[in-house]
């Protein structure tokens, strides 16, 4: 049996799907593509897909991942171009690799944000994120399937900064980005957890809901603060698996 690991995007208006309604798409796609799925047993079986730690609804993302595993043998590459040509435009699968390593989940330890906010004066950002990063706890509460539950977002964030937006923006007026990075903490602490916490430390309150885009998520460096690739290994296994023995 092999696996191969998929990395694609939620964009533009595809941002609003489920994740419900993209585990049907791309189901769709797995059968117009053609391709040799593994099956699980029982009485209903379903094609085998992991997802991984998927993005809220409404919030857009290059970083989602999944996992299939096959019958038979298929090029990584080849395999990403057929999946991507049966889905719809926003919903792209953007790199995949075969598995070679376990424990791929566990190695999504955080993600990075940007989070574009209308209406907000870039200065008032960047002094609101100030006051949040010198505070040595920030509670929020936000109702969840077990209950409302309170958890501190400022010790999940590993870094916050606040910029203006770029020319190229759509629309008028002010206009302020916060990029941020977010260990992935239980309870996961969202984006909106920590706009809530700015509100509540610097009363930073947008007027318009902010549009937030995952652009990475994976293995956390705590010396630099960045995300690195998640597939890393994988790749590096694939090319060790190509290279003849003796050679440099």
């Amino acid at each position: 049996m092999q696996r191969i690991r998929l990395r694609y995007t939620k964009r533009g208006r595809l941002r609003f799907t489920s994740h419900r309604d993209f585990q049907r798409a791309f189901e769709r796609a797995l059968r117009r593509a053609e391709v040799p799925m593994a099956y699980s047993a029982g009485f209903t079986p379903h094609p085998k897909v992991s997802y991984a730690n998927a993005a809220p609804t409404g919030t857009g993302s290059e970083a989602e991942y999944l996992e299939i595993a096959l019958t038979e043998r298929r090029d990584p590459e080849a395999l990403r171009r057929l999946l991507d040509e049966s889905l719809p435009d926003g919903l792209d699968v953007v790199d995949a690799v075969e598995a070679h390593t376990s424990g791929f989940a566990d190695r999504l330890t955080a993600s990075r944000w940007e989070l574009r906010l209308d209406g907000v004066e870039p200065e008032e950002a960047r002094k609101a994120v100030e006051v949040f990063l010198a505070a040595d706890s920030v509670e929020v509460s936000r109702q969840t399937k077990k209950g409302m539950r309170t958890f501190d977002t400022r010790a999940a964030v590993a870094s916050l900064e606040a910029a203006p937006a770029g020319s190229d923006r759509p629309g008028e007026g002010p206009c302020a980005i916060l990029r941020l990075v977010v260990r992935h903490l239980t309870p996961a602490v969202r984006p909106d957890d920590v706009l809530s916490g700015l509100r509540a430390t610097a009363d930073l309150a947008p007027p318009v809901p902010a549009a937030v885009t995952r652009l990475a998520q994976g293995p956390l460096d705590e010396e630099t603060g960045t995300v690195t690739d998640p597939l890393a290994l994988d790749r590096d296994a694939t090319l060790a698996a190509t290279v003849p023995d003796g050679t440099a």
